[in-house]
């Protein structure tokens, strides 16, 4: 069975994840950044969800981690808890 780790940033609205991701293009902080900015009680620990398999996180969510390119920065990606910033760590 697949797993990964990821961590991700979670905010209200698009337009604030555009902002983040511009500073994360920047060089700022992935862990940083969630500490300050998420909403989700992940963001304490910098983002990290730790290690989870298909099926444990939303549909769009795991669509970005089992599929997209692994420590790059995806999203803005929709759910309904808001607009998250994610980036998969690894994947095994």
């Amino acid at each position: 069975m697949a797993k990964a780790c990821a961590c991700h940033i979670l905010v209200k609205t698009a337009a604030e994840a555009e902002k983040l991701k511009q500073l994360l293009a920047k060089g700022a902080s992935f862990h940083e950044l969630a500490k300050k900015h998420s909403l989700c009680p992940s963001g304490k620990k910098g983002g990290d969800l730790g290690e989870f398999k298909p099926g444990q996180m939303v549909r769009a969510f795991d669509e970005v981690v089992f599929k997209k390119a692994v420590l790059e920065v995806h999203g803005p990606v929709k759910t309904q808890f808001g607009y998250h910033l994610i980036k998969t760590l690894y994947r095994s």
